[in-house]
């Protein structure tokens, strides 16, 4: 896709959401089954396949299913690669191709209950982008830049949006 064709799919749009913000507020939605049979795990709908997620070996899993964490780091790693693509495409910087990366440091003595001073959750994420383009420095600073700020998964973990929880009884 060129920077025109992009350009093109995305105008009509753009001018809808700015005569009426509210059009463009969607809802996106995940769904998993915690059935008693799965064991300590949750199969959770993806839209393309069904995975199942369970404990990390270093909590206790056996290496078989999918941990949550990783799963996170792949949302990463995918919001930050099309984003990318879409700034690159739209600011005619080309990039051949190339390389996204996501790291994520836990202390797992948190999740375990181990200590109660550990944190739950990552304490750094690291995401590396490595590419092959002709691009210089300020080039390089423009993609860094855009995608940072209009990378969904990014956005989210970096401010720290609210979730609001809820249990009820079926």
């Amino acid at each position: 896709m060129d920077a025109a064709t992009l350009k093109s799919a995305q105008a009509e749009l753009k001018d809808r959401y700015r005569a009426d913000p509210r059009s463009a507020v969607i809802m996106l939605r995940a769904k998993g089954s915690v059935d008693e049979p799965a064991g300590v795990a949750c199969s959770v709908e993806t839209g393309r396949a069904l995975v199942q997620a369970g404990l990390h070996p270093a909590t206790g899993g056996d290496g078989t299913l999918v941990c949550s964490g990783d799963m996170l780091l792949q949302a990463l790693v995918a919001c930050a690669g099309v984003t990318l693509r879409a700034v690159a495409t739209s600011t005619a910087i080309a990039v051949r191709g190339g390389t996204v990366s996501a790291e994520g440091e836990l202390d797992v003595r948190g999740t375990l209950g181990v200590d109660k001073d550990a944190p739950v959750g990552f304490r750094a994420i690291r995401l590396r982008f490595e590419l092959d383009t002709d691009a210089d420095q300020a080039g390089l600073a423009t993609l860094q830049k855009l995608t940072e700020r209009y990378c969904v998964v990014y956005q989210t973990i970096h401010a720290g949006t609210p979730v609001a929880v809820s249990f009820n009884k079926t």
